[in-house]
């Protein structure tokens, strides 16, 4: 067989692909809103852990995550201190990027000033401009979580369930 008509085979292989309806990763809430703010607050670590990284590798480590960050208990994760800070830097069943881990715990602290002001996450969510899609909002979360930026911004809102149009 020569190059070009591998070629063409493996172009409408691709848009064969392309045409089958997106089926989103398990653990976004697209047809539905997360239960509770803990559910969105581990869907907002994982965005953080998934930069950089496959998604294949967070799928077989992120049952290592869900125990080594308490199931994501907010209330849990804002009073790690030092010491458990540094059992999860040395823990390799999860990825041991300090900063991330760091911005973890500093990222529950900002949930439980969030749920004080505002009752709940999505409450707090919904009390923000939706307008000109998000653009605002994912501002907001630029400057109030750490290591979220615009695009973790764009996938944690996706993924938790909000009408966010995708970026061209």
């Amino acid at each position: 067989m020569n190059k070009l008509n591998r070629f063409k085979r493996i172009s409408n292989l691709v848009i064969l692909m392309s045409e089958k309806p997106y089926i989103p990763p398990a653990w976004m809430f697209r047809d539905k809103k997360p239960p509770d703010d803990d559910a969105v607050f581990e869907v907002l670590t994982r965005v953080v852990f998934q930069g950089g990284l496959s998604w294949q590798l967070m799928d077989r480590k992120w049952p290592d995550f869900q125990r080594a960050f308490a199931d994501f208990s907010i209330d849990e994760i804002a009073n790690f201190d030092d010491d458990k800070l540094a059992e999860l830097i040395e823990d390799a069943s999860i990825i041991r990027n300090s900063q991330k881990i760091e911005a973890t715990i500093y990222n529950a602290q900002e949930f439980i000033a969030i749920r004080k002001e505002f009752g709940s996450f999505l409450k707090y969510l919904n009390s923000l401009d939706k307008l000109n899609n998000y653009a605002l909002i994912v501002k907001e979360f630029s400057k109030r979580f750490k290591r979220f930026g615009p695009k973790s911004s764009f996938i944690f809102l996706y993924s938790i369930g909000e009408d966010i149009k995708r970026e061209e």
